[in-house]
């Protein structure tokens, strides 16, 4: 079993920035990929980033290309989503997710809300 939570969201103007962070717990953090989803109000969950085991790999959706970035720290199996220039369709509730191939989940976290003023 893998615990995750996520901590760093909150309120923020449009064009500001925020760090998320995902601690984890349990089973050996690097055995995973790590990832980050979100969902907004009335819309499916989505796809953010992803990252590989070792950090060799990282993998973004469209929308967030160049704005936010995803990182990992094995020896704190903590794993990070900076997020910079943020719009105000980036609101949504933000979760951290690990599995042991980017297409297979099996673990979530509890969710962060991320809230970006226009």
């Amino acid at each position: 079993q893998v615990q995750l939570v996520e901590s760093g969201g909150g309120l923020v103007q449009a064009g500001g920035s925020l760090r998320l962070s995902c601690a984890a717990s349990g089973r050996t953090f690097s055995s995973y990929v790590m990832g980050w989803f979100r969902q907004a109000p009335g819309k499916e969950r989505e796809f953010v980033a992803s990252i590989s085991r070792f950090g060799c790999s990282t993998y973004y959706a469209d929308s967030v290309k160049g704005r936010f970035t995803i990182s990992r720290d094995n020896a704190k199996s903590t794993v990070y989503l900076q997020m910079n220039s943020l719009k105000p369709e980036d609101t949504a509730v933000y979760y951290c997710n690990a599995g042991p191939r980017r297409e297979e989940i099996h673990y979530w976290g509890q969710g962060t809300q991320v809230t970006v003023a226009s």
